[in-house]
Parts: structure tokens; sequence; C-alpha cells
């Protein structure tokens, strides 16, 4: 049983609150509890939007009540489980040129570790996918080994490219777009994570990620397949089962 709070966000929305950190287990209910009311497809419910420790939940308040949405709620909680098997294993490339990579060299420095070292600790984990934001599918992967967990620059870059893959706190993130940001970068990952022409994420919470490292060259192949208007990247294998 989770303990959760359920609170009001406006009047056309609720929010489901789990704990006060980030958490594996506590971002397990907050994907179960998603793919269960999706599932039950509530007449009033809009869209589900997981974060790390809470599910906003937008309803239609001419067909469904805050009560009784809440009601539904309960009713869930009481026997939700959950299942860190579900959602889709995705392999992506990333190069740690430092033609890319212009923090690698400080990251390794305060780490006290070698570059490659550094490479090596941060493509060693398989990454859970907590939530999407901040870009359009932009998906926080955590969590980073421990020598790696970096505080945020003390002065953010007004722009990042397109596809850097960086790191701070806890998290690692493949940046979709150019944006100001205030991580550390340490690679550049070629595959798209939005597509503007469906206006779809690659990834959804709840997947895993294992970074795979290329060289230059092959950044360079793979980013001119990826420019191709037909390009697609499918999950490297599916987890059996599906949250409950």
């Amino acid at each position: 049983m989770y303990d959760y709070r359920v609170l009001p966000a406006g009047d056309t929305a609720l929010v489901v609150e789990f704990g006060d950190c980030i958490d594996r287990r506590l971002n397990g209910a907050v994907l179960s509890l998603a793919h269960s009311l999706d599932a039950d497809r509530i007449e009033g419910v809009v869209e589900t939007v997981p974060t790390f420790r809470s599910l906003l939940i937008h309803y239609e308040p001419l067909a469904i009540s805050a009560a009784s949405l809440a009601e539904r709620i309960d009713d869930r909680m009481k026997d939700l489980k959950t299942n860190d098997a579900a959602g889709h294993l995705w392999r992506l490339p990333v190069c740690y040129d430092e033609s890319f990579a212009i923090d690698l060299h400080d990251v390794a420095r305060r780490a006290g570790l070698s570059k490659r070292q550094v490479i090596e600790r941060h493509s060693a984990p398989l990454y859970h996918v907590y939530m999407l934001g901040f870009l359009p599918g932009q998906a926080y992967m955590g969590e980073v080994p421990r020598e790696l967990a970096l505080d945020r620059l003390e002065t953010p870059r007004t722009k990042i490219p397109a596809g850097s893959v960086a790191i701070a706190g806890s998290m690692s993130c493949v940046f979709p777009l150019e944006t100001p940001c205030g991580w550390h970068v340490i690679g550049c990952c070629p595959i798209p994570l939005w597509n503007h022409v469906r206006a779809t994420a690659l990834m959804s919470p709840g997947d895993k990620v294992a970074l795979v490292p290329v060289s230059a060259s092959e950044h360079e192949k793979l980013s001119a397949k990826a420019a191709q208007a037909d390009f697609r990247i499918e999950p490297a294998d599916e987890f059996v089962g599906a949250a409950a």
C-alpha cells in the first residue's frame, strides 16, 4: 500500500502525489495508476501525465466531478500493483567524442576519473525513464552512477545543440531540441526522440534505455539516416508484462 494524496490542480485537473523524492518504487506506482486509469477509459478523463512522483489527471468537469474521480482513484489504489518490467527497451547510440562532449573533461576532473572511465560508467546502467517533459519527447533517465551525480552548472549555457546527452544530479537526458541548459554535456545522440511529423515521442515513461557508445564516424552515418523522412527506430525488445 502506498501513501498518497489527491489534490486539486485548478478546476479541471487532480494531482495524485506519492512522496516527496525521486524514487523508482514511487515512480512505479505513478505509472501503474496512470496505466490503470488509461485502460479503464473513464468518461470525462482527458489525459494522464506522469511525473517523477505524482500523476496529473486532466478531466472534463461536465462529464465527471472531482469527487467522483477521486473515488475512482481511491478504488484503484486499494489493490495497485506495479511491474518494473513493463515498457520497451531502447538502445540509443551516444558519441562521446569531445567535439560533442564539451563538459567531458570537467566531469572527469570533478569525479576523479579518466574520460574513458566517465564514458564507461555513464553507458553502463540500464536507465529507467521516469517521465517526459521540458522539451517534446525529452526523457528523464535514471540513475547515473553515484560518482557522476554532479550539481548543475553555476551558469547555464544559452544554448546546446539538439541531441546533446547531459547529466545533472541523478538524471541523464538527451535534449531533443536546441535549448538553454545548465546540465553537463558529455555526448550526443543522433536518434531523434521526437517525431515532428507525427507529433509523437519515441519513448514513454516506464521504458528502459541502454546507451551504446559509438565513434564520431558512426554518429555521422546515423545522423544521415535519421535525417531521412522514412527513418524509424524500433525498440530492441519488449519487456514481458504490463503495469497493472
